[in-house]
């Protein structure tokens, strides 16, 4: 213990005032260990534990009096223990703020009482007592902080043959392993940190800029550096601050909090004191380290954690791709394209590849002194040539070039359209590691067959060329080494310059062969890099059908990650698939298919097959409406052709997630085909019709049409089979959006789907769940069906999901407990399975939706338990807890925990408790919303927190009355009531009647008098008559 916190605990630097414990991830760590020793000594040691100290431990703490119970005597502002010395003094005395600790026994009893400030405690009490040991067993044993071993702590105790020697060396012993323990422990934390280096914080940064902007599925809206200077070892500090280990500093601005202004060094991130008003930064760090900028985000932004969730993939792609900047798609050209490179040029590439060797070297982090200009690079394009020389077809090697400039331009280039890519793609974009074959690698013979065969391709005539392109489609290309074999010896580069060229019959052996190579996600990554998308667009213009056909399937295999769809936009891509959707005139009457040119379906299939990949970005999306792809979308739907409707509804499924998709849906009367294709064999076909569905049925009009269409009973069959997750997925996802009309939930009632519904809640994957649940909350608004669900022994699997960690899951799943807690039987199952406590528990979760859902949730337990005020005080911090919710700045959290305290305060004690907790005040200063669902449920806690003491009064002397006179010009009836309701209650004193009155109450109040809402009337006028009596009995006193 002594080594450890002599050298290991880490202080922070000398200055004014006296030193403290930094806010690090070790301290914290060497500090639960120590707790963790302390606390359970009692338990271990108790012959130990009553060990008088030689000094007391002695610090300040912020434990107050209350806190203690049996077995001290306790004052208003002292603590002693009953427990004492031999000289009769308590081994525990507080006197506020001090306290002073004599035992183990007793430190053990204080950690306990701490509870969750017992690691607050535990700094201050090292801070306080910087040589504990000497404090504790005297200064004779103060060397056993040093280099003293189990040796010399027995040579010092057995000089004296008692009974507290032998307890000495006991502690002196436990101690001593502590010391050891908290060593190794300290090792491991200190192993497992990684320091941070400049090229990986601004590749952090330089990834969260292509995430941030406008718009609510951005993880940020901004993200910059305080400075724009760059030393040349990649830092942005001054150098002063360099050699405290400061990297650079960025100002950050997310969506849900203030700006912060962050610190980036070797050991992690911190926030720090920000910009003063001399536009210069405090460095002072506030709050502890973290590991890096992201993890540091997500604890201080929810809606970054929220949002990053469903980008992680994601970013984790693009985080290993900015990593490898320089990387080409080729680490060795071969010899015939480099040869064709100048010699000027390809000795600056060597250098450049040295340079960037050296980089990646360079490990220590040393403070720079001179600037970096920055200039900007200029865009090099050499345009790709055909020579044709005696029949021969030779492809230039400047293709590489481009393909490498364009891998260059993309980061500066590109930046505001891949912003623009929607971030709610349902398919993540891979990055795979990129594997290259060694040259000692055992390889089979394929693979050299096809680095022969690629020779040919390079230096062969046109016979030669076509001949080389079917024997390489003979392979089996589906197998990586194939593809790989391709790629390594430059055959890519070959291919795509084939492109280029007026041979059909190249153009057509080669597209076929990028179709099938291109389901390689490096692969496709070396086509755009090598600049192969523009000329597959460009040939979706060829009069040549089969050619259309293979650009478009080979386009669709490359579009499956952003900056691949970001092209295909960008060179006009979207338009010409339209256009090939588009494959005959008399589509419309589906009598007609067979006569259909089978040449002609295949090109409207393979468009929309590459529709479908590009359609998984907003701005593809938008591109395909406005070059009018809905109508002929829509046609195509009709079709009896299995192959063409997978990718028509794909398509149409992920562009219904937009709302002038959803509007242009039901123009088109798609749904109607839609619940068709449900009926259908096809397993893909029934997955994609069920999601399209899941996404048009947040309108109403939506699912009535579905139910008009006979769709829902095809939904409740296709529940019975749960072998394909993905299927079952997208079917209880439609049932869960259907549900949302009452007259669905009674077909699916009469269809026995919420029997099958409840089965399916458990053994089944998340993305099941939170439909499953989703859609039996929104059935269990019906009595009928909460009964269903109890027989059927539903409520236990859903309470049991209330331990989860899926915000999505955790919504409904409390949405679902507080829909079945409506009805008391239901409410006593729940009860007795603590789910009330999990609800309650859930208040603590850091995402407003889930705070909010589990907030309306205990509204009906609470109204429906037996003995509800008991239950809500049996919850340690419970009431506390719900009244500091009142300090959130999300309405829905606010609304929620209004209706809450609502139920909460019908209970005289609670109302007691919670109006010590201050709950009078913050209600007030909600007052001033706009909101009529926050307006309303405020107003209804309002009247139910007068019931007590003097609370009346108070929300008039905090200002609460006026803003609530206000509420009566609402258009909300259920904000008339509420309000109404609330002003009667606070009208029973004098100085708020004054206050209504000023404010025009009167007036108001006269027209509601009349109103058919019967609590409404009364409430009214009650108020009305408390104001008169006021003004008669002014009157009165004034001629009396």
């Amino acid at each position: 213990m002594g080594v450890a916190l002599g050298r290991l605990v880490q202080w922070t630097a000398p200055g004014h005032g006296t030193r403290a414990l930094e806010k690090t991830p070790l301290n914290e760590a060497i500090m639960k260990e120590i707790i963790m020793f302390a606390e359970s000594f009692i338990y271990k040691y108790p012959q130990e534990a009553k060990y008088v100290f030689v000094e007391p431990l002695e610090w300040k703490t912020d434990l107050d009096p209350s806190a203690f119970e049996s077995g001290y005597v306790v004052s208003a502002t002292t603590v002693k223990s009953e427990e004492s010395d031999e000289n009769g003094q308590p081994l525990l005395f507080l006197s506020v703020p001090q306290i002073k600790v004599r035992s183990f026994g007793q430190l053990s009893c204080l950690l306990l009482i701490a509870k969750d400030t017992k690691l607050k405690e535990a700094q201050a009490c090292i801070e306080g007592n910087r040589n504990p040991i000497a404090k504790i067993l005297g200064l004779d044993y103060n060397t056993v902080k040093e280099e003293s071993s189990i040796l010399n702590i027995l040579d010092k105790i057995t000089k004296y043959n008692d009974t507290e020697s032998e307890i000495k060396m006991k502690i002196a012993i436990l101690l001593k392993q502590l010391d050891v323990n908290l060593l190794n422990h300290s090792l491991k934390c200190i192993s497992l940190e990684i320091p941070l280096h400049p090229a990986a914080v601004k590749n952090d940064i330089e990834l969260l800029k292509h995430f941030s902007g406008k718009g609510e599925q951005t993880v940020l809206e901004s993200i910059k550096y305080t400075s724009d200077y760059e030393y040349p070892n990649g830092c942005r500090a001054p150098p002063w601050r360099q050699i405290l280990g400061e990297i650079c500093y960025v100002l950050v601005k997310p969506h849900d909090v203030e700006t912060l202004c962050i610190t980036c060094s070797k050991e992690g991130v911190f926030l720090n004191g920000g910009k003063t008003d001399d536009e210069e930064i405090n460095y002072e760090r506030k709050g502890v380290i973290y590991k890096d900028l992201v993890t540091c985000l997500k604890e201080k932004s929810a809606k970054f954690s929220e949002n990053m969730s469903k980008q992680k993939t994601r970013f984790n792609e693009l985080q290993k791709e900015k990593n490898k900047p320089n990387e080409t798609p080729k680490k060795e050209a071969p010899s015939a394209l480099r040869k064709a490179i100048p010699g000027s040029d390809k000795t600056m590439l060597e250098k450049n590849q040295i340079n960037f060797g050296k980089s990646n070297m360079t490990k220590r982090l040393e403070p720079s002194l001179n600037w970096r200009t920055t200039v900007d690079s200029k865009e090099h394009r050499t345009s790709v040539h055909e020579e044709r020389h005696g029949g021969r077809v030779e492809k230039s090697a400047p293709s590489v070039s481009a393909g490498k400039a364009q891998l260059i331009r993309k980061s500066g280039e590109k930046v505001e359209e891949i912003v623009s890519e929607s971030s709610s793609e349902s398919e993540e974009d891979e990055e795979p590691p990129d594997h290259r074959q060694e040259a000692n690698a055992d390889l089979p013979s394929e693979y050299w067959q096809i680095q022969k065969l690629v020779k040919y391709l390079k230096g062969g005539n046109q016979t030669a060329t076509v001949i080389a392109l079917c024997s390489m489609k003979d392979f089996n290309l589906a197998q990586e080494t194939c593809q790989l074999a391709i790629r390594d010896v430059g055959g890519l580069e070959v291919l795509i310059n084939l492109l280029d060229t007026d041979d059909v019959k190249c153009k057509i052996g080669s597209l076929k062969i990028l179709k099938e190579i291109s389901h390689n996600p490096q692969i496709r990554r070396n086509i755009v890099d090598l600049g192969g998308l523009p000329i597959m667009v460009n040939i979706l213009d060829s009069p040549h059908k089969s050619l259309k056909c293979l650009a478009a399937e080979t386009i669709a295999n490359v579009a499956k990650f952003r900056r691949a769809r970001w092209a295909v936009r960008h060179h006009g891509g979207i338009t010409k698939l339209v256009a090939l959707l588009d494959c005959a005139q008399n589509s419309a009457e589906p009598a007609q298919s067979s006569l259909y040119d089978a040449r002609d379906v295949e090109v409207a299939r393979c468009g929309a097959l590459a529709l479908w990949s590009c359609s998984k970005s907003y701005a593809n999306k938008e591109a395909i409406r406005k070059a009018g792809g809905i109508p002929l979308l829509a046609r195509l739907l009709k079709t009896s052709h299995e192959n063409m409707l997978i990718p028509v509804v794909g398509t149409l499924q992920e562009c219904a997630s937009e709302e002038n998709y959803r509007a242009a849906i039901k123009a088109e009367r798609i749904i109607e085909n839609l619940v068709k294709n449900l009926n259908s064999e096809n397993e893909q076909l029934q997955e994609h019709c069920a999601m399209a569905i899941y996404q048009c049925a947040e309108d109403e009009e939506t699912r009535d049409l579905v139910r008009m269409h006979g769709g829902l009973k095809p939904l409740a069959t296709l529940l019975n089979n749960t072998d394909n997750k993905e299927r079952l997925a997208a079917v209880t996802g439609a049932i869960w959006k259907c549900s949302i009309s009452k007259e669905n939930v009674t077909k699916f009632r009469e269809y026995k789907a919420i029997e099958t519904l409840v089965g399916l809640l458990t053994d089944q994957p998340e993305e099941v769940l939170v439909n499953v649940v989703g859609a039996l909350g929104e059935c269990c608004q019906e009595y009928e069906n909460r009964v269903i669900v109890r027989k059927c022994g539903g409520i236990q699997p859903l309470v049991n999901l209330l331990v989860g960690i899926n915000q999505a899951l955790l919504v409904n799943v409390t949405k679902a407990v507080g829909a079945c807690a409506v009805e008391p039987e239901n409410m006593m199952i729940i009860d007795r399975l603590d789910g009330v406590r999990l609800l309650w528990s859930l208040l603590k979760n850091p995402h407003p939706d889930v705070k909010a859902s589990a907030a309306w949730a205990l509204c009906p337990c609470i109204q429906n338990a037996k003995d509800a005020g008991e239950m809500v005080r049996s919850f340690v911090g419970g009431l506390e807890l719900v009244v500091n919710l009142l300090k959130s700045d999300n309405k829905e959290v606010l609304a929620s925990v209004c209706a809450a305290i609502t139920n909460i305060a019908k209970d005289q004690e609670n109302l007691a408790v919670i109006t010590d907790h201050g709950v009078v005040p913050l209600l007030s200063k909600l007052a001033n919303t706009n909101n009529d669902k926050l307006r309303r449920h405020l107003a209804e806690a309002i009247s139910c927190c007068c019931m007590w003491g003097r609370n009346r009064v108070a929300f008039g002397e905090n200002k609460a009355v006026a803003p609530l006179v206000r509420y009566l010009k609402s258009n909300d009836a259920n904000v008339h009531r509420a309000t109404a309701q609330a002003l009667y209650q606070l009208s029973e004193d004098a100085d708020n009647c004054i206050t209504m009155h000023e404010n025009g109450a009167v007036k108001l109040l006269l027209h509601m008098v009349g109103s058919p809402d019967q609590d409404l009337q009364e409430a009214a006028a009650g108020c009305i008559s408390n104001i008169r009596r006021l003004a008669l009995a002014t009157e009165k006193a004034r001629y009396t």
